[in-house]
Formats: structure tokens, sequence, C-alpha cells
């Protein structure tokens, strides 16, 4: 059985992810920090093992402490400015890629929501049942 090889990339194609096999969680964030970095009402985070994703071009990055007093490194690109993936220091052996990056972002649904209490009140998400 073929392994599925899912692609992302940043606004101008420069800095890329190839990650294999399915994400370990989709997460959406409603924290005033994902607020902040996409300019949006929530951030959606898709994780990966870091083994199973490969990054190519040039990243810059930006270094902020979470809440847990942990670091998360975003890399950005150099060129068009967009944020394209994130290494929480708290989840060592995980990479989250930004949904919106994926060349085919709808077969990614969310599994979980985080920080609702700073969640826009418009803002309405039903996750799938575990069926």
């Amino acid at each position: 059985m073929e392994t599925v090889k899912r692609e992302a990339s940043c606004s101008c194609g420069q800095l890329s992810i190839t990650a294999e096999g399915d994400p370990v969680k989709v997460s959406v964030c409603h924290c005033r920090a994902c607020q902040r970095r996409t300019g949006s009402a929530f951030g959606v985070a898709v994780f990966f093992d870091r083994k199973k994703v490969a990054v190519s071009g040039a990243s810059n990055s930006y270094i902020r402490s979470g809440d847990s007093g942990r670091s998360i490194e975003f890399r950005f690109c150099p060129d068009c400015g967009s944020t394209v993936y994130w290494m929480p220091e708290f989840r060592e052996n995980l990479l989250a890629v930004a949904l919106g990056c994926f060349e085919e972002p709808s077969c990614l649904v969310p599994t979980q929501c985080v920080y609702e209490e700073s969640r826009m009140r418009w803002v309405a998400f039903e996750l799938p049942s575990g069926d």
C-alpha cells in the first residue's frame, strides 16, 4: 500500500513541505496569538510526526513563548512572509503545518478546538463525531 504524501507551500512556492501519512491531529486554535499570527479569527495546525516531514526552501524563524512557558518556533518564507510550519517545544516529536498551505486542505478535517474562551462569537464549528 502506498503512503499518502501531502504537499504544502507558502504563497510564492519558495518554502515547501512534504508530509507522509496521515496527520496525528488537526487542531483549530482560537488563542489571541494565533489570531494575530494569521490575521484571522483562528489558526489551524495540522500536526505530523517530525520524522515524516521534509522541508525544502529557505525560511526565517520567529520564536515566542507559549502559555506553557515553553517556546514555539514558527518558520516563514523570507520572500512572501507566509508562515508555513512551526515546532512547539512541548511536543518535540511533532511539527505543525498551516492548513491553508496544503494543496488539498479540504480533506484535512479538524479533530479538536482549543482556546475556545478566545473564540469570536460568530465562529461556530461542529467537529465530526468519532464514528
